[in-house]
């Protein structure tokens, strides 16, 4: 190997296995998986660097980046571990958060469950403080300042730790939520808390408390974490400084996710969506549509002109977020994912998963439900003694078991039939995945290419493919670590964006410029925390535009070279997207929303494949598969894929197998290995 000198770590976090990718000054790469830490998702962070200093005699003092993608937000949320928080509102709109919008989702349900997070902050935990602002952001009731330290003594005397501030029209004029944040911080310096003002600073009071309240209940969850690991990081000889994977699909140091840490949700498959985007540039394909399968979820995104979608806001756990962040559709589809069968005897798969704890009942640890991998063991698809590149030996005898006391038999059928049920199944549910990203979208499959990643991605693409009609998979070239070599090919990136509630008719370009010279200030000043030079980054200006009477906007670029056109060209841009998206656009008066500026530095990175020496494809082994619409066994190639010669073809069915995953390559499609080490697969 190259001598150990400027190294780059990547590290993601997933529900199943945690992946982790070195990088060398040259461009090489090495990469290893292993099973997640559920219980403590930062012990397996040190079991990866302890095993990198053993196994390949790494110096942790020579490591120059270290990027991680974590779901500790996210869990926080799922699992509802998060900080006892309160919250302080204008009075008489305590209960914004729990009134929100009025609109239900299963509107047939007999017995009604909450449609807004009230679980964040009971009644009891929520408090109303007089003070008012107007609709231009003026103030018509100073802050009662007595009543204000009263509250935050009372939640604090609750078991608050940290509290959300959400005044109305602060993001106009946010002096009365900084002014709480000064008067908490005098009474109670131990307490966190969080201005809407700077979580949120748009308007709709009922979305704006909910992402602040979210941002509460995480930052002391992700605080005491980002400062477990910087003190492991530290204690085992790295010395380069922490940075975290956004949901927008920049990083940031660790300095800046404590303070957003909302910010920090969905992460991981951000990471996998900038990685696809990588793969696509690298080949010369620009659209694409990615799907991440890992051991608990499926992972879908669209990349459109070679950059991945983004969102203006998300949804966690069936609650919305107001927070920008890539366009990923997850699923509870993964190789993980159980079979079962439900009240009518219909076969199910998911969203409930095996995890890495106790994993498939291949596994061997005393799981005796089904999941898509002990199907695929059955199928012959993995062999059993490469699983994980041979780091962990799968059992088919408790494979086959499991589907045939939970699946097979009940439903009167041969385990095999029952195996095929489940890849039918689940590839049916990615499938629909896939079309509600697309097809929904008035996007088409079939003219783009899709990017099979993640450990299971492989296995499922050509079927996926076939499902959707389209013609071409991309297996990257180490597909199973994918995210975490999207986490070193993000760019460092910052967000700043301001409610401009303006008509076009009242707009004016200097106004406009003025902002967006406020919002650079934001973002000039996170950079600097993040140690980036000016000279590195480069500045992109949106602003969220709809026609006058809309409720939702789109996100339209600014465009500030010739400062006359800027606003006409802006909403002429605006009219153009809505046709795109929706189908329909009038000639009508809009408005602009927000206004927002983004600021990235770096991003991008150079790997260095290793290549076979010429010659043609030869096969090491021949495997019995079973495959969907053929009757009785078949006989499929099994390939090496490190000793794949470029240009090298195959023709399935057969089977491609690597340290991080399995490639089926069904029949009627043609594997060729590029020159950069990524292998295309076609119809033929």
């Amino acid at each position: 190997m190259p001598p150990s000198s400027a190294l780059e770590i990547g590290i993601d976090i997933g529900g199943t296995f945690t992946d982790v990718v070195c990088r060398h000054a040259d461009g090489t790469l090495q990469s290893f998986k292993i099973p997640t830490t559920r219980a403590n998702p930062a012990d397996a962070v040190r079991d990866a660097l302890a095993y990198m200093v053993k196994h390949w005699g790494i110096s942790p003092a020579s490591i120059a980046r270290f990027v991680h993608g974590t779901t500790v937000a996210t869990n926080a949320v799922l699992e509802r571990k998060g900080a006892v928080i309160g919250i302080i509102a204008t009075g008489g709109f305590r209960d914004v958060l729990e009134i929100g919008r009025g609109a239900r989702r299963e509107i047939y349900d007999t017995v009604f469950k909450p449609q807004t997070p009230v679980f964040l902050a009971a009644r009891a935990m929520r408090r109303g403080v007089p003070e008012r602002l107007d609709v231009a952001g003026k103030v018509i009731t100073p802050l009662d300042e007595d009543a204000l330290k009263q509250a935050a003594t009372e939640l604090k005397a609750a078991g608050a730790r940290a509290l959300a501030v959400s005044f109305l029209f602060s993001y106009l004029n946010p002096a009365h939520e900084q002014r709480a944040r000064d008067l908490i911080a005098g009474l109670y310096p131990d307490l966190y808390v969080s201005l809407s003002s700077e979580v949120d600073p748009a308007f709709r009071e009922y979305e704006r408390t909910a992402v602040t309240a979210f941002d509460a209940y995480v930052k002391p969850v992700l605080d005491a974490y980002l400062t477990g690991m910087e003190k492991n990081l530290a204690a085992d000889g790295v010395k380069a400084p922490l940075q975290i994977m956004q949901s927008r699909g920049g990083v940031c140091s660790a300095a800046v996710a404590r303070r957003r840490p909302v910010r920090m949700f969905l992460s991981g498959p951000a990471a996998g969506a900038i990685g696809g985007a990588m793969v696509g540039k690298r080949v010369g394909a620009d659209n694409l549509i990615t799907v991440d399968i890992g051991g608990t979820s499926c992972d879908i995104a669209l990349i459109s002109g070679g950059a991945p979608m983004i969102r203006a806001d998300g949804v966690i756990d069936r609650y919305p977020v107001r927070v920008a962040m890539v366009d990923v559709n997850a699923i509870g589809s993964g190789g993980g994912s159980i079979a079962w069968l439900d009240a009518s005897g219909a076969l199910r798969v998911g969203p409930q998963s095996a995890g890495s704890e106790p994993g498939p009942a291949c596994y061997g640890r005393g799981a005796a439900d089904p999941s898509v991998t002990d199907a695929s063991v059955v199928l012959g698809y993995l062999n059993p003694d490469y699983f994980a590149g041979g780091a962990l030996k799968l059992d088919p005898a408790l494979a086959y078991q499991a589907i045939r006391d939970k699946i097979a038999a009940p439903m009167k059928l041969s385990v095999e039939e029952a195996a095929l049920g489940i890849h039918r199944v689940v590839n049916a549910q990615m499938a629909e995945g896939i079309r509600l990203m697309s097809i929904n979208r008035g996007v088409d499959p079939r003219e783009y290419a899709l990017v099979a990643l993640g450990g299971a991605g492989p296995l499922h693409g050509c079927a996926l493919a076939q499902e959707l009609y389209m013609t071409r998979v991309i297996i990257p070239s180490r597909p199973g670590v994918l995210s975490a070599i999207g986490l070193l090919a993000a760019p460092v990136e910052h967000e700043s964006f301001i409610a401009y509630t303006r008509r076009f008719d009242e707009a004016r370009a200097p106004d406009v410029l003025a902002q967006l010279k406020t919002l650079d200030a934001q973002c000039a000043a996170l950079m600097q925390t993040d140690g980036v030079a000016p000279d590195q980054v480069r500045i992109a200006y949106s602003a969220d535009v709809c026609f006058i009477g809309q409720s939702y906007y789109l996100e339209v670029a600014i465009d500030t070279a010739d400062p006359a056109t800027m606003l006409d060209q802006l909403y002429r841009d605006f009219v153009i997207a809505h046709e795109r998206i929706y189908g329909h656009a009038a000639e009508s008066p809009a408005r602009i929303v927000n206004l927002r500026s983004v600021h990235r530095a770096g991003g991008g990175i150079t790997l260095k494949e290793s290549d076979a020496a010429g010659g043609s494809a030869r096969a090491k082994a021949s495997r019995s598969v079973l495959l969907p619409g053929i009757s009785g066994h078949v006989a499929a190639q099994v390939y090496d894929r490190e000793g794949l010669p470029t240009d090298a073809e195959i023709a399935g069915p057969a089977i491609i197998e690597q340290t991080d995953t399995t490639t089926l390559v069904l029949p009627g499609w043609r594997a060729k290995r590029l020159a950069t080490g990524d292998i295309m697969m076609t119809a033929s």
